[in-house]
């Protein structure tokens, strides 16, 4: 705490009455928001270095990561965005996984309509709460009813359905969150382009094994009944194919008269998640 009564909102940065961005006057006064040449931030919790500001906030050095510096200033093109810049900030992953005390991952859960991905997905969150982890589901038909109700079950639509939510985990796990994504996700290649879009070992894909038969008698939705009635076209299982993945960190099964209720499938993956070091900072 300093004179002024103002304390330093992160460490690393000096509380003296001088710190490049902002000038404390005390008392009631407002705040000074000029630039004042240059400044000291903190570039990253694990790596701290000095970044030199120019008096128009041009970086002069580099982040550790890499992802600024002059060069970074440059605009680029994305997709079909043009004359864009990535902006780095001195609060990074690093620091809000301390902050929640966990780490930031994706945990994908896929299988078939039917075979339980959100009733899991939903007792692994309630377990992970109870135990004081913060987590979100991003579940496949909630998603389809705000950010991706554009999106039909076209297979060109089901792959930009499964990149948009692959996306947005992307930018849960990087803030520290435990994200459940659930969805049917029939296509090895549009879960594998989720998995690269996440650093290695942060995503954690669980496949419900469960035979079309078991998801079929169970139809919660009544959906197998309408695309046996030709009601629905281009259903996963029926006249739409599944891809199980080939590599999946933790296979989920569940076959007639043998099913394990949800929370110990849950337990399984909150197991996986403790022997990987996730429930801790």
């Amino acid at each position: 705490m300093n004179a002024s009564g103002f304390k330093p909102a992160l460490p690393g940065i000096s509380s003296s009455k001088r710190l490049g961005f902002f000038s404390f006057s005390g008392g009631n006064q407002p705040l000074d928001l000029k630039p004042r040449g240059v400044c000291l931030i903190k570039a990253a919790m694990e790596e701290t270095r000095t970044l030199k500001l120019d008096v128009n906030g041009k970086v002069e050095d580099k982040l550790p990561n890499g992802h600024a510096g002059k060069n970074h200033n440059r605009l680029s093109t994305m997709g079909n965005s043009t004359n864009i810049k990535w902006h780095e900030c001195p609060v990074e992953k690093i620091d809000r996984q301390k902050l929640l005390k966990q780490k930031g991952c994706v945990v994908w859960i896929t299988g078939l309509s039917g075979s339980g991905k959100s009733t899991v997905a939903c007792a692994l969150s309630h377990m992970l709460y109870q135990r004081g982890s913060l987590s979100y589901i991003l579940d496949g038909d909630n998603i389809r009813h705000g950010l991706n109700r554009d999106l039909s079950f076209k297979a060109e639509d089901r792959a930009e359905n499964i990149r948009r939510v692959g996306e947005v985990a992307k930018l849960f796990a990087d803030a520290g969150f435990i994200c459940i994504a659930c969805l049917i996700s029939p296509y090895r290649r549009d879960r594998a382009e989720c998995r690269a879009m996440l650093p290695s070992d942060d995503f954690v894909e669980v496949f419900m094994d469960v035979p079309l038969q078991v998801c079929e008698n169970r139809d919660p939705k009544g959906l197998y009944k309408l695309a046996r009635a030709g009601k629905i076209k281009g259903f996963t299982g029926v006249d739409d194919p599944y891809e199980p993945p080939l590599d999946a960190e933790i296979v989920l099964q569940c076959n007639t008269g043998d099913c394990s209720t949800p929370c110990d499938m849950a337990e399984k993956v909150i197991s996986y998640l403790e022997v990987k070091g996730y429930l801790q900072a």
